[in-house]
C-alpha cells in the first residue's frame, strides 16, 4: 500500500529543493517579503497566480521566467508536467515577465528530494528530461538573451556544402541532422573503414558550432592515439567559403 502523503513529506522535499536552489545561486524568498532584485536569480515560494499558488516561481533580473513544481520523495514526475505547464501560462498581477502575457514562462522544472526534470517551452517540441541540478541564474539569463533554443536552431541548419565530400559522407551528415531535427537523443552512424569517418565528424561539429551555436561538443575515443589523430583532423579542417582552419575559430583540446 502506498503510504499517505503528509505535510512532513512535502516539507522535507522543499527543504532539499531550497538547498539545491541556493547551491545553484538562487535567493529563496517568501511572497510576503519580495525583493526581486536581491540577486540575479530569485525563487519565490507559493507565488500567487490566477489558477492557484505555484510552488516556486523563478525570477531573473526581476522578471518571471520559470516554474518549479515540487513533489514529495518517491512521487512520479512523469505526469507532473501538466501542473508546471498550467502555472507557466497562468496570469500574475504586478509581475514583469520575460515573455509576452500570452506565452508560457519558458523554464519549467518538476522536482523531488532526489530527482529534477526540466524542459524549455521555447523548444519546437518541448519535453521534460532529467537533469542533475537546477540551472544557475546566469545560465537561464544567457538562454533568454540568446533567443532561440539549440533545438530550434537545429531546425534551420543551412544546406550542406558538399564540395570535397564523398557520397557516403554527405549521406552521413544528412542522416545525423535529420535525427537531430527529430529531437532524437541518440543516433548510430555506420561507415566503412577508410571512408573518412573523422572528417565527417569534424564537418558535423563545425556545422553545429557555427549554425546551431553549440557551446561544447565532446568527441570521445577509446585510445590516446585516436585522440591525437582526431585533434590533427580538426586542426587541418578548412572552413568552407572561409579558407581558415577550424582551430582559428574554435578551441580544440584533448581531455585526459
Amino acid at each position: 500500500m502506498t503510504p499517505p502523503i503528509t505535510d512532513i513529506d512535502e516539507a522535507k522535499a522543499r527543504e532539499t529543493i531550497d538547498l539545491k536552489l541556493a547551491a545553484a545561486g538562487w535567493d529563496i524568498q517568501d511572497k510576503g517579503a519580495l525583493n526581486l532584485y536581491a540577486k540575479l536569480g530569485v525563487a519565490v515560494r507559493e507565488m500567487d497566480t490566477d489558477t492557484g499558488p505555484a510552488d516556486y516561481m523563478l525570477f531573473v533580473d526581476g522578471s518571471a521566467c520559470g516554474i518549479i513544481e515540487a513533489k514529495r520523495e518517491g512521487a512520479n514526475l512523469g505526469g507532473v508536467s501538466e501542473q508546471s505547464g498550467r502555472y507557466a501560462t497562468s496570469k500574475t498581477k504586478f509581475i514583469q515577465r520575460w515573455v509576452d502575457d500570452d506565452q508560457p514562462l519558458p523554464f519549467l522544472y518538476e522536482a523531488t528530494n532526489h530527482e529534477i526534470r526540466f524542459r524549455d517551452e521555447r523548444d519546437p517540441h518541448p519535453r521534460s528530461r532529467n537533469v542533475f541540478h537546477f540551472h544557475k541564474p546566469e545560465t537561464l539569463k544567457a538562454w533568454l538573451v540568446e533567443g532561440d533554443t539549440l533545438r530550434a536552431r537545429l531546425q534551420d541548419l543551412p544546406e550542406l556544402n558538399t564540395e570535397g565530400l564523398r557520397d557516403c559522407q554527405i549521406a552521413a551528415v544528412h542522416g545525423i541532422e535529420h535525427s537531430l531535427k527529430q529531437a532524437k537523443p541518440r543516433a548510430l552512424l555506420q561507415m566503412a573503414t577508410g571512408s573518412g569517418k573523422t572528417y565527417t565528424a569534424v564537418t558535423q561539429v563545425y556545422r553545429l558550432a557555427k549554425f546551431a551555436k553549440a557551446k561544447r561538443i565532446l568527441f570521445l575515443v577509446d585510445r590516446g592515439n585516436l585522440a591525437t589523430n582526431a585533434k590533427d583532423e580538426f586542426e587541418q579542417f578548412v572552413i568552407p567559403n572561409d579558407g581558415r582552419k577550424f582551430t582559428q575559430h574554435y578551441n580544440v583540446n584533448i581531455l585526459v
